[in-house]
Order: C-alpha cells, then sequence, then structure tokens
C-alpha cells in the first residue's frame, strides 16, 4: 500500500558528488508518497554565486516544494533561500551540512598539496557557514556520527563526527529541529533511519 503523498521534494548533492549520488533516496523517498526531483551543479568548478542563482531559480519556480540537501548542497539551499526571501518554500532537511562552518575543508585547502582545488570554488561557503537559518524558514539538520571519511585524517574533531563534518558544525540559531543518527557523511544518503527522519520532518516539522 503506496505512502500518503508527501509533496514535491528538490535533491541537492554535495561537494565532490552529482546528482546521481542522491538517487537511492530519491526511489526510498518515492516510496514514501513524494516526488523527487534532482538539481545538479559542478561542485569544483561553479562558483557559489551561479550555482546559488540557479537554484533559487528553480525554487521560485516550484513554489512550496521541499528541499533534501546534503553537505554543501545544504548550504548552497539556505543561501539560494536567503535570495528569494518571501518566496513559498517548503520544509528544508539538511543531511551532515557543515551551517557553522567546516573544519575539514579548511584543513584540506591548508595542509593538502592542492587541496584548496580539491574544496573548489564554493571553499569561502563551506568554510564560514552561515550565521543562522533565515526567518520563517522551517530546516531540520540529521547529522551522522560514525567517524568513517576524508575529514577525520586531516582535521581534528572534538566531541562526535561523521568523518567529514562534526556534530556541533550542524548546528546553528534557527533549526527547527535536530537529530542524531548512527551514519557516516557519505552513509546519511543510504540510511533508511535517514529517511525515516527527512519523511517525518517534511510531514510535520520535527523528527
Amino acid at each position: 500500500m503506496p505512502a500518503e503523498g508527501g509533496g514535491e521534494v528538490l535533491l541537492v548533492h554535495g561537494l565532490w558528488m552529482r546528482s546521481i549520488a542522491m538517487r537511492w533516496l530519491a526511489t526510498r523517498l518515492r516510496s514514501q508518497g513524494f516526488v523527487p526531483r534532482q538539481f545538479g551543479y559542478y561542485s569544483l568548478l561553479q562558483d557559489t554565486d551561479a550555482v546559488v542563482a540557479r537554484l533559487a531559480g528553480v525554487l521560485a519556480a516550484h513554489p512550496g516544494i521541499h528541499v533534501v540537501a546534503h553537505s554543501l548542497g545544504g548550504l548552497l539551499t539556505l543561501r539560494a533561500v536567503e535570495r528569494l526571501g518571501d518566496a513559498a518554500i517548503g520544509r528544508i532537511v539538511c543531511l551532515g551540512s557543515p551551517l557553522a562552518g567546516s573544519g575539514a575543508a579548511a584543513a584540506i585547502a591548508a595542509r593538502i598539496p592542492a587541496g584548496a582545488q580539491l574544496v573548489g570554488h564554493n571553499r569561502a561557503l563551506l568554510q564560514a557557514g552561515i550565521g543562522r537559518i533565515p526567518d520563517g524558514i522551517e530546516a531540520g539538520m540529521v547529522a551522522g556520527c560514525v567517524p568513517r571519511g576524508l575529514g577525520g585524517l586531516v582535521a581534528r574533531f572534538d566531541g562526535p563526527h561523521d568523518g567529514t563534518v562534526s556534530v556541533a558544525e550542524t548546528r546553528v540559531p534557527g533549526l527547527a529541529d535536530h537529530v542524531v543518527v548512527r551514519a557516516s557523511h557519505s552513509g546519511l544518503l543510504f540510511s533508511d533511519q535517514v529517511v525515516r527522519q527527512v519523511a517525518g520532518f517534511l510531514r510535520g516539522g520535527g523528527f
């Protein structure tokens, strides 16, 4: 028996990924009654302003659409929402997004040969994060706590982390809700627990 309808959901991938990385999540959300769409961009080659402008255009063209965004994708989404102002936006779920700034991105850029190129043109956004969730936006965060990933090899994390982003880096003022699950940074995209948390937040505004 199909799950109750949940509306349209735009899936936004993170750094070093393409939209195909969100395909498993799209399939699982579809089984939950949602209608997934995918937003792709070149995370190393395109700068923040170009991606944000295009993403804002997609959101404006689909009033009320929800967003599920992984890692860098969450930062880009919230920047796009800031640009839209009072436009009708659905709920947003970030998966392991370093909203408070990424220590791993800073460490890769500083300590690895050609590290700045590895982080790409969104380096400033990744390192700085955002100050808070824009007013009027319902945004939730699903953070991981399985420490498996490249970031853990170059960055020093205080407290639990997902191998790339610390749980502390996923917290900023204005989040409607926050939950920690047993998943690594990339594992957030392939977790049934994450799917359940996302579906619950998109439908009810909480985890």
